[in-house]
């Protein structure tokens, strides 16, 4: 008999275990019903998600998280809107508020894109600016942070910044602006706040291995467990809120702390049961508990951020802003690029060799380029099955690829006393300098085998893509946004300036290059893949 109840106590036990075990796996449960009605009421209340604070970036960043079946083209058409608003404010989003770009980096890297090229712009870029950055107090190290250990992105070299940021500048700005008390303000001075100090520790959550932000982090902790009232929420602003709450939640989420943490359970009540009695019926939720701000868009958008942040705790995934989960999204970016006329001249020519290729470019970064080129006799081979992509290239045999690229008729015009009718290539220069292409370099000649330079070849095919019709005009305070973000920039030719910045701006150039180098001789790979973007931009193949 003893034995039997040993058993059975035994059985008790074990399903006593089982159920604790399996109570996070309920919670989730619970959580992913109140998250299911909150995602269907954002897409319904962000049907187009534009670039803004609200109705923009957080819905996007909710939904995309959340893992809950959008339309097809939901994201793909933000990304163009995205595009669009970049391109019309030439890269600049804002010229004080840098979070405007920590916010927009979120939402791309959320949904797969990528933040460094974005109709030209490389939108990582101003993060590399400190003092910008730190500018508008607390928020711009904080969000910059959270921005860039998104997508684990290197800071890029910025040209422009008095100060280089690093992720250590931005650590120890936000440290050395806590509050006495552990909490901290969006200036540093003044009474502590529960929502940047929540920011903050989401900001400091992925570097708790410096003693430092641990224990700013456990001061920070205990700060807002003292501040939370007895139904388990927050106040700022001299106000309980739903926000408040939520940058909470998101704080514990991304410091990988419990919520059912006992420092943040008062009088039974938890962080997510406080969360969620802000929630509207129709998912939404309020900004205030007595419902009399109505339907706040900004707070139904953080309100349902928190839960999504609730939900991937409980079910084991990446925190909400720990993003090298999401599957990059490889489909070719549009480039914005304006669109004009074709010239009624060019007729490019179509694949006459499928399969062409060479020995010697087989691992080449550049070989579908080349290959594409080569299949249409674009671009020739050296002999004996090589491109010698890496050697360089004149002046006169790159008259003849934009020439055949364009499937221009070669016409000799004697329009240089240096380009003898006898030679090869006199026809080619001859008609790419009567279609405005090629220039001579003074007194009549053209020095048809001087190498071509980066910021010639640059020149030569924007007037090429011209007659594609693209738009290649560039203002001056476009041309000087795009190349200053390379150091050497006022290195190049003033008559250079706007066609390079043009080659940059829809990618016939590629921005991840810390340097322009516009005087260096342009190789052979170059040159293929700067006719293959400019062609592939034009959509002439």
């Amino acid at each position: 008999m003893m034995k039997k109840i040993r058993k059975f106590a035994a059985l008790v036990l074990t399903l006593c275990v089982l159920a604790s075990l399996a109570a996070p796996a309920l919670a989730a449960s619970g959580v992913q019903s109140e998250l299911q009605g909150s995602a269907a009421y954002m897409l319904s209340a962000v049907k187009a998600p534009e670039v803004g604070s609200i109705g923009g970036e957080w819905a996007v960043i909710g939904l995309a998280r959340s893992g809950y079946s959008v339309p097809a083209d939901y994201y793909d058409e933000y990304y163009t809107r995205v595009e669009k608003y970049v391109k019309n404010c030439s890269g600049v989003l804002h010229e004080r508020k840098y979070t405007e770009y920590s916010r927009v980096v979120l939402a791309l890297t959320a949904i797969g894109r990528d933040p460094s090229n974005v109709a030209g712009y490389n939108l990582l870029m101003p993060l590399g600016d400190f003092d910008k950055t730190i500018w508008q107090g607390l928020n711009g190290p904080i969000w910059a942070l959270i921005a860039l250990d998104s997508g684990n992105y290197e800071i890029p070299k910025n040209p422009a910044a008095k100060t280089q940021a690093t992720r250590q500048l931005y650590i120890d700005e936000i440290i050395k602006n806590q509050m006495k008390d552990g909490g901290w303000s969006l200036t540093g001075t003044g009474d502590s706040d529960v929502d940047i100090s929540a920011m903050a520790l989401q900001a400091l959550a992925k570097y708790q291995d410096q003693k430092a932000v641990k224990t700013a982090t456990d001061s920070a902790l205990t700060w807002l467990s003292k501040n939370q009232d007895s139904k388990g929420g927050f106040a700022s602003w001299g106000t309980t809120n739903v926000e408040s709450v939520a940058q909470v939640v998101v704080a514990l989420c991304e410091l990988g702390i419990d919520l059912g943490d006992s420092r943040f359970v008062k009088n039974g009540h938890t962080l997510t049961d406080n969360l969620l009695s802000f929630r509207q019926s129709n998912g939404g939720f309020y900004h205030v508990l007595d419902g009399s701000d109505g339907n706040n868009q900004m707070s139904a958008e953080q309100g349902f951020y928190a839960l999504v942040a609730i939900d991937r705790a409980a079910n084991g995934e990446n925190s909400l802003y720990r993003m090298g989960d999401v599957t990059k999204n490889t489909a070719k970016p549009s480039t914005s690029v304006n669109k004009g006329n074709v010239d009624a001249s060019v007729n490019v020519p179509g694949v006459t060799a499928p399969g062409t290729t060479f020995t010697d470019v087989k691992n080449h970064v550049n070989k579908a380029a080349i290959e594409e080129l080569a299949s249409r006799g674009i671009i020739n081979g050296m002999g004996k099955g090589t491109f010698m992509p890496n050697k360089t290239m004149t002046r006169a045999e790159f008259a003849a690829i934009v020439t055949r690229a364009l499937g221009l008729a070669a016409k000799d015009t004697k329009a240089f006393t240096d380009v003898p009718s006898s030679k090869w290539y006199a026809g080619y220069i001859g008609t790419a300098n009567s279609s405005g292409i090629v220039n001579g370099v003074g007194s009549g000649k053209f020095n048809p085998d001087g190498t071509i330079t980066r910021q010639e070849a640059a020149a030569m095919v924007a007037r090429a893509a011209k007659l594609c019709g693209l738009d290649t005009a560039m203002d001056a305070a476009a041309t000087k946004d795009m190349l200053a973000q390379f150091g050497d920039y006022r290195s190049v030719a003033s008559w250079a300036k706007e066609p390079m910045a043009f080659c940059y701006s829809v990618n016939i150039l590629d921005q991840s290059d810390l340097n322009i180098e516009p005087t260096k001789a342009i190789l052979r790979c170059e040159i293929a893949q700067m006719l293959y973007n400019m062609l592939t931009a034009a959509e002439l193949i």
